[in-house]
């Protein structure tokens, strides 16, 4: 593999490039420097050349496929294109990010090359034979996982599992007057309408300033015991407070206090923010598997018996509605010092 490339499969919003794809690319840097592989990432959509320069700073080589059918993002398309450029680029690994868009078109790329996967990993060890980190179990275990022999690797890395370190290599030194920058290489696809198999009618933006639950470096989260819809300002308030994401149990979901976008657990969003405050939520497994990753737990509850406990670095066996006001008395009164 020591001529061949690393590609890291970038995403990015209104807002520019996303910091999942910042943390698959300092992932792939900690490969290539291993592997002695050319760091290089992929870009696909419409109008997106202004993404390339940027990237470009971080990478060796950056592909960018543009066309007019992706302007919007469709699985079937993107699953194409990708396939297009691997048969002809051949690289040695393909990382993209575990969001719910990489959930969705990285299993059927792989299906259609034929070539392993690994989903989801919260990190690796660099052995003879690379060893992937899966969580299992609702996260109370850890699967090592590796390739067998294999002309293609494809990795899915967990968002927030990875820090953002760069530059990946000495050749690109990022900010320095008259730093090395990767090449930047148009590639058009050969698609056409038939391989567009959705038809997006209309696309709903949430609206708020709170960061996206999969990149917040705080995530407040309430279950059950919030006992209602109109006590989640609560949990806002403290969001806000401390700059992060407000989330919820999957019973909060279920009983319709919260979109399912709020949802944190195993059939919902998978999290990792440097801070989980837990209130009011059990700790049932399914929740669990969706937060157990995070740096550092915090769990309010009153019964001491909850399982949240088990995981929390720091417990506070009391009642929510009481400790949540005084905790967002005691920030805003640390910041106005």
């Amino acid at each position: 593999m020591s001529n061949k490339e690393i590609w890291v499969i970038a995403e990015y919003d209104d807002g520019g490039i996303k910091k999942s794809t910042w943390e698959a690319i300092s992932a792939a840097g900690l490969l290539s420097g291993y592997l002695k592989l050319k760091p290089a990432a992929v870009i696909l959509g419409n109008g997106i050349q202004r993404f390339t320069e940027e990237l470009s700073k971080e990478v060796e080589i950056v592909y960018y496929i543009e066309h007019p059918l992706l302007s919007k993002y469709d699985s079937n398309a993107y699953v194409k294109c990708l396939h297009q450029l691997i048969k002809d680029k051949k690289p040695a690994i393909i990382i993209a990010s575990a969001t719910i868009r990489g959930k969705d078109y990285i299993p059927r790329l792989s299906g259609r090359l034929n070539y392993g996967l690994i989903t989801d990993c919260i990190g690796f060890e660099l052995t003879d034979n690379i060893i992937f980190k899966r969580s299992v179990y609702g996260g109370r275990l850890i699967a090592t996982v590796k390739f067998e022999e294999s002309e293609l690797w494809i990795v899915t890395v967990r968002p927030r599992c990875f820090e953002y370190k760069i530059p990946l290599n000495p050749l690109l030194l990022r900010g320095t007057e008259g730093a090395v920058k990767g090449e930047i290489l148009h590639v058009k696809p050969a698609l056409g309408q038939q391989d567009i198999m959705t038809v997006i009618q209309e696309i709903i933006k949430e609206t708020g300033k709170r960061p996206d639950l999969s990149e917040a470096d705080v995530i407040v989260s309430g279950g059950r015991g919030m006992k209602g819809a109109e006590n989640f300002k609560l949990l806002e308030d403290l969001a806000d407070a401390l700059g992060g994401a407000v989330g919820a149990s999957r019973a909060v979901v279920d009983a319709g206090w919260l979109p399912h976008t709020f949802q944190i657990g195993q059939t919902g969003r998978v999290v990792s923010p440097m801070l989980y405050i837990a209130c009011g939520i059990s700790g049932a497994p399914q929740h669990l598997a969706g937060m157990s990753t995070s740096k550092c737990i915090v769990a309010i509850n009153k019964d001491l018996n909850a399982p949240i406990f088990k995981i929390a670095d720091y417990g506070i066996v009391d009642d929510l509605f009481k400790v949540v006001p005084v905790m967002i008395g005691e920030i805003k009164k640390d910041k106005n010092n």
